[in-house]
């Protein structure tokens, strides 16, 4: 009798076991996050929105992004908690000057830019077959 059929079928078994136990314990992993969000948290949404947790009301919980903006996102929406954001006051006051880099100068219309070179004919062709 061939048992090697009955050893690919355990072996796949086994495979998709294993894959589903770890799913189950990062969904297990997220839900106690979730229901563990304290007022104060810095957390990130699954869209990439961070803030700060102000008020939580059963399912909703309402982030501030920046002072006195503040969004109601469903508690299955955030997605991990983040260091929170530190602002150093002294960056602000004055720019870093690096000595040794060349300055470039962006024009801020084309009319410094040379011009196009003429059409050959080429890119009507190209267009028109669009």
């Amino acid at each position: 009798m061939d048992y090697s059929f009955l050893v690919i079928m355990l072996l796949a078994f086994a495979a998709l076991w294993f894959m589903s136990s770890r799913s189950r314990k990062q969904q297990r992993e997220a839900a106690d996050f979730r229901s563990n969000l304290a007022v104060g948290d810095e957390v990130m949404t699954g869209s990439g929105l961070f803030g700060t947790v102000t008020a939580i009301d059963g399912d909703v919980v309402t982030l501030e992004s920046t002072p006195g903006s503040s969004t109601r996102w469903l508690r299955a929406a955030i997605a991990r908690r983040s260091e929170p954001v530190v602002v150093d006051d002294a960056a602000d006051a004055a720019p870093a000057v690096v000595e040794d880099e060349p300055v470039v100068d962006v024009p801020d219309d084309l009319s410094s830019l040379p011009p196009e070179p003429p059409a050959t004919g080429r890119e009507d062709r190209d267009r028109d077959n669009q």
